[in-house]
């Protein structure tokens, strides 16, 4: 099979392959890279991120269809919280977005795995793949939880947080770290009792601030808002599409500090477990003759010569 002409025409195994490769080898996903880097960088990335049970799944399942009937050609990759051997989260979100899939949508799920940066590595990459392989926007789907939303945040031409009426104390959750990430904030299970207070909560909290977001509300058991939500996602396409350029800049600059970084830390964790300094200062560590801090700097300044 010649991967590359297969990923070219969009066929599903060899995105599978591919991303499957871009996770766990390292030496391949290098390969395949280099191969497809300067056909990359196009498509919009749409992160939709939220609390846990805020109902994106069944969202973009529904909103998917939508951009596919204005004209788009949508893929999802749902950043799955649970270890990738388990894949309880993985289940879930395939049934939820079946609709989507049968109307042509690509998804598929990336394990967290947990380290900070590891997201950012898997997903770019992972990102680069579905743009060769012709899909447009990239949706990345994530559990509100810290870390990875930052680093979606940062990845992602478009934002979007999703709450639902029933996440607890609105105002909490909404000043939960979510505040100031979002271009578009949706209360979803717009059906439910609560909807209004929470719409004016989320307004009169985030609405002024400095990046002026959108607010709406969404029902996927109503079917209603995903109309307007999916054409709001379509016009930010095209106006993020023009100055995508300059952002593409700020993100290499930062995966290029990332892989940077990565490659000295593994070459000084090589160079301590045969360094003859560093065993020496663990003995006198050991020995309380040194505090930790003053080691470490030893360690350091014998390293960086």
């Amino acid at each position: 099979m010649d991967l590359l002409s297969d990923l070219k025409k969009g066929k599903r195994g060899a995105i599978a392959k591919a991303i499957t490769m871009i996770e766990n080898d390292q030496n391949e996903a290098r390969n395949l890279l280099k191969k497809i880097f300067k056909k990359t960088g196009k498509s919009i990335v749409i992160g939709i991120t939220g609390p846990a049970g805020a109902g994106k799944s069944s969202l973009i399942n529904k909103t998917s269809v939508a951009l596919k009937k204005l004209h788009t050609k949508p893929a999802v990759l749902a950043i799955d919280p649970t270890s990738h051997v388990t894949g309880g989260a993985i289940l879930g979100d395939r049934v939820r977005m079946s609709e989507s899939t049968d109307s042509g949508t690509y998804i598929r799920s990336i394990a967290s795995r947990g380290a900070k940066g590891a997201v950012s590595r898997s997903l770019r990459n992972s990102i680069r793949i579905l743009e060769y392989a012709g899909f447009n926007p990239i949706i990345i789907e994530s559990v509100g939880a810290g870390q990875t939303e930052v680093e979606i945040s940062n990845i992602a031409d478009i934002t979007v947080v999703v709450f639902n009426p029933n996440t607890g104390d609105s105002i909490q959750t909404i000043k939960a770290g979510l505040t100031e990430i979002g271009d578009i904030y949706l209360v979803n299970k717009s059906d439910l009792d609560g909807t209004n207070q929470l719409f004016d909560a989320v307004r009169d909290f985030i609405g002024e601030s400095e990046k002026n977001p959108i607010i709406l509300k969404t029902s996927v058991k109503k079917n209603t808002g995903i109309g307007p939500f999916a054409k709001t996602l379509k016009n930010m396409m095209l106006e993020k599409g023009k100055i995508k350029k300059k952002k593409e800049g700020e993100r290499l600059e930062v995966e290029l500090k990332d892989i940077v970084l990565n490659n000295l830390s593994q070459r000084m964790g090589e160079l301590l477990e045969s360094d003859k300094t560093f065993s020496k200062y663990l003995k006198r560590l050991l020995a309380k003759d040194i505090d930790p801090f003053e080691a470490a700097d030893k360690i350091s300044k014998s390293l960086i010569k």
